[in-house]
């Protein structure tokens, strides 16, 4: 099987050529540069920088695959979501450029070879461009100071832990989403580090909690106490009322305490003795789970897991990034003295208030929506699966994207955003069928086969 010619070798034209499969070049974007030019940069996705070519990274190093891989991945933005090959964002292999319609401005797809390197997350977009005739100028993305102060936070994150941009990529989203997040990696990735160092960068509460078979609900929520110089009953509370809640190792808990947690995810308020008690603003809740050591676990059901935004996988690091770690701990690095690592804090709640009223001003097309509701649909009729995305997932996935939009510099949902969310928003929401795990089928390579199969908006 012959391999396609590169960009650098050319030969006349003979008669009887084919043009592509795939159908002639899309109209040039506004302010296309003559050939020989560097053209305007691309946007990219959050959490990963520019891939070769300029396309965005793939979903899943955050946490998922590389969307349209068909590999599995994890949520990766230095590939997004990374799982065994994939990341956060775009897909790994390339494919011929595509134009999508939103509105009266064209979206060219991902950049490719020769247009220049895309921006990363946190980097200014590209300015507009003059309008050729006939064509819409597109406007430029919103010069957003609140955005830049959230791409800080990776490099604030980076002081402490090595390696994980994408898990730090998939966390912002998850707080400018009022989402919680599931996170999953084998002992000693940084999961409590990653935690306690991000709230230090935004300048947010922290606590942890370690669940154990023993933990009752009111050691989370809170109880009444009795007061022997009062008389009276006064509610202590628990370690819930904090922004940031890590839940060690969740599923280690009775179901009767994880349930616990259910009425402060999804109202964010507590309810003791009948009086509800509202959370603080902003909460959310990390909870961490072990892919191993099943044994005298309480697995979450399917009711809890649907709670959860996104699910990111924390891969092992790199050869150099482990190497790297060491190498802090060589010079006295001390992960419980993170003022001695240089963390500071870049942001604050007021400004993450201020990120998602501009997130929630990110608009998206009626096709786009059309291609959500056929993703989440697809998954309900799928014979590997025995459990789809509900509407809940839906939703999420719609929060997620317009996010993952506006951290990229844009006001509107693409495709392509819905691709590289696919994973890290939807693989915990899905349940196999018993023979498809059997014959070794997984969450990941059924949702890669959903997202070739489903047409995207053109």
């Amino acid at each position: 099987m012959s391999t396609p010619s590169g960009p650098s070798e050319s030969r006349p034209e003979q008669e009887g050529d084919q043009p592509p499969a795939y159908g002639p070049p899309p109209p040039a974007a506004p302010g296309t540069p003559e050939p020989g030019q560097s053209g305007p940069a691309g946007p990219d996705v959050p959490g990963d920088g520019a891939t070769p070519g300029g396309a965005p990274p793939s979903p899943g190093s955050f946490g998922p695959a590389s969307v349209g891989s068909g590999q599995p991945g994890g949520y990766d933005p230095a590939g997004p979501y990374q799982q065994p090959a994939g990341s956060f964002g775009q897909a790994s292999g390339q494919t011929p450029p595509q134009q999508y319609s939103y509105g009266s401005q064209p979206y060219q797809g991902p950049s490719h070879p020769g247009q220049g390197p895309s921006p990363g997350y946190g980097q200014q977009p590209a300015q507009a461009q003059p309008a050729q005739p006939g064509v819409p100028a597109v406007e430029p993305a919103n010069d957003s100071a609140v955005r830049e102060t959230l791409a800080a936070v990776r490099g604030e994150v980076a002081k402490a832990v090595v390696g994980q941009d994408a898990a730090v990529t998939g966390l912002v989203i998850a707080l400018l989403c009022r989402g919680h997040v599931l996170l999953e990696g084998v002992p000693g990735v940084a999961k409590t580090l990653l935690t306690r160092t991000l709230g230090a960068a935004l300048e947010l509460d922290m606590k942890r909690v370690q669940f154990t078979p023993d933990l009752m609900p009111g050691d989370v929520t809170g109880s009444l106490v009795y007061d022997a110089r009062t008389a009276e009953f006064s509610f202590r509370e628990g370690p819930v009322f904090t922004n940031l809640m890590l839940a060690d190792e969740i599923n280690r808990t009775p179901p009767k305490t994880q349930a616990s947690l259910l009425e402060a995810m999804e109202e964010r308020q507590v309810s003791v003795d009948g009086e509800p008690r509202p959370l603080p603003d902003p909460f959310m809740v990390i909870a961490t789970q072990n892919p191993v050591e099943y044994e005298g676990t309480y697995p979450l059901p399917e009711a809890q897991l649907d709670r959860f935004l996104l699910k990111l996988i924390l891969p092992l690091p790199e050869r150099a990034d482990e190497i790297q770690v060491l190498h802090r701990h060589a010079h006295d690095f001390d992960p419980r003295d993170l003022d001695a690592a240089g963390v500071q804090a870049v942001a604050d709640a007021e400004q993450l208030a201020a990120a998602r009223a501009e997130v929630a001003e990110v608009e998206i097309g009626p096709e786009v929506l059309g291609y959500i509701v056929d993703i989440c649909r697809a998954t309900r009729t799928s014979p590997s699966l025995s459990l789809g995305v509900s509407p809940r997932g839906a939703t999420a996935l719609l929060a997620t994207c317009r996010a993952w939009a506006w951290l990229s510099g844009r006001r509107f949902v693409t495709p392509d955003d819905v691709k590289a969310l696919a994973h890290p928003t939807l693989r915990h929401r899905v349940q196999l069928r018993a023979e498809a795990e059997l014959e070794g089928v997984t969450a990941e390579t059924v949702l890669d086969g959903i997202l070739g199969s489903v047409p995207v908006p053109r």
